[in-house]
Formats: C-alpha cells, sequence, structure tokens
C-alpha cells in the first residue's frame, strides 16, 4: 500500500519578500511541531535583491542606497547561496516539509529542486542541466535559468527555488548572480521557442513537477 503523502499548496500571486520570510518563520516552527503538514508556497515578489548567512556583500555591485532608484529591495536572508534576484516574472516555491518524513538528505533534497526546474523547462523543449561543482542551480548552456538557496533547520526546509519565466534581466546587471562572475542569466521566454502559456499556467505545471518529484499523492490548495 502506498504510503499517503499529504502536501498542502498555498498560491499566493507577489507577495512582499519580508512577508514571505515572517510566514515561513511561523511556518517552520508549526512543522516543527506537527501543527501543520508539509506545506508549498507558491508565489513572485516584487524587485528584491537577497544576500545569504555568508554575508557576501561584495557581489553586489551598485551602493545599496542606490537600489531604491531601480525600484528595488534589499535584505538579508538565512539561506544558503550567494546574492541573488527576485522579481515579476519569476516562479518561486518555498517549501516548508519535513525532510526525514519523506526520507532525504540535504543532497538529494537540493538536487530534487533541481530536476524540477529541469523537468519544467522540457515541457517547452529547453534541455537545461544542473551546474557543476560550485554552481547549485539550473542552466542552459551559460546561462542560468533557476536559482536555489534553501535552509535547513532541523529537517525542516525554508527558502528554496526561483525559476525565470520573463523576469527583467538587467536586474541581474547590478550583481554577481550566485557569485558567479564568467556566467550569464537567462529566461524561459528568451530560451523557449514555443509561445508562453499565461504565467499561472507555468506556476501550476512548477507545482505539478515539484509534487511528482517529491512523491506527495495527497494535495491540499488554499
Amino acid at each position: 500500500m502506498r504510503l499517503q503523502r499529504t502536501l498542502e499548496v498555498w498560491k499566493m500571486g507577489i507577495v512582499n519578500y519580508l512577508d514571505a520570510l515572517k510566514l515561513q518563520e511561523k511556518l517552520v516552527s508549526e512543522r516543527k511541531f506537527g501543527k501543520i503538514s508539509d506545506t508549498l508556497l507558491s508565489l513572485q515578489h516584487s524587485p528584491t535583491y537577497t544576500i545569504e548567512k555568508r554575508r557576501t556583500y561584495h557581489n553586489l555591485l551598485m551602493p545599496e542606497a542606490d537600489l531604491q532608484t531601480i525600484g528595488a529591495e534589499f535584505h538579508y536572508t538565512q539561506r544558503g547561496g550567494d546574492i541573488t534576484f527576485h522579481g515579476p516574472h519569476q516562479a518561486i516555491l518555498y517549501p516548508i516539509i519535513s525532510l526525514r518524513n519523506i526520507g532525504l538528505g540535504a543532497q538529494k533534497y537540493v538536487e530534487n529542486l533541481e530536476l524540477v526546474m529541469i523537468e519544467l523547462a522540457s515541457l517547452y523543449g529547453v534541455q537545461a542541466h544542473a551546474g557543476r561543482a560550485g554552481e547549485t542551480g539550473v542552466w542552459v548552456g551559460e546561462g542560468k535559468i533557476g536559482a536555489i538557496g534553501v535552509r535547513i533547520s532541523s529537517g525542516i526546509t525554508s527558502h528554496g527555488l526561483a525559476f525565470n519565466i520573463d523576469p527583467d534581466l538587467n536586474y541581474f546587471k547590478h550583481i554577481v548572480p550566485c557569485g558567479i562572475a564568467d556566467k550569464g542569466v537567462t529566461s524561459l521566454r528568451r530560451e523557449s521557442d514555443k509561445v508562453l502559456p499565461a504565467e499561472e499556467v507555468i506556476h501550476e505545471q512548477m507545482i505539478s513537477c515539484f509534487v511528482r518529484l517529491f512523491g506527495f499523492n495527497d494535495i491540499i490548495c488554499k
């Protein structure tokens, strides 16, 4: 008999980064104590740069005080990874799940997140691949199409992945994306020869890829 794995999916639209961060912290605490089931947040952010816990500030290429002139926020986080950009026309997933319950270690978890984006890209005829050692995320040739930055606390995950559907790539010119100076950034719009559907459809497809690859079979949408 197949084990039932329940996932509650929150489809949230555009959410302020700090609001999403506070929500994640609340949900992580509740998941640790078994008050909620595994949860997946599907959303977008307004333009926001984030730097991870190692504080790789040198990879921000313009003064922090000037970010407001381009309509962007700037925040420090407790996730892994390096500096990145979140903005409209990205598909973002923040899983709040128990790795112990689904029998995954940290490395396999990250690999599965990469596979979610690789599978999504393949739906549009784009051959994406995982990066080489030290290049976490998903790439199309030398261009990064999907970023990953996670936090794991007591076996509970937070933060997650961001897949570029059609963001304004000019925002990436103000950082060294993920700390990799000799690589670029790309998007599904740029790489695919197909006419893309409404972004809501792509978000749904990414959720479906996540559900399948992580073996959830009882889905509750909120």
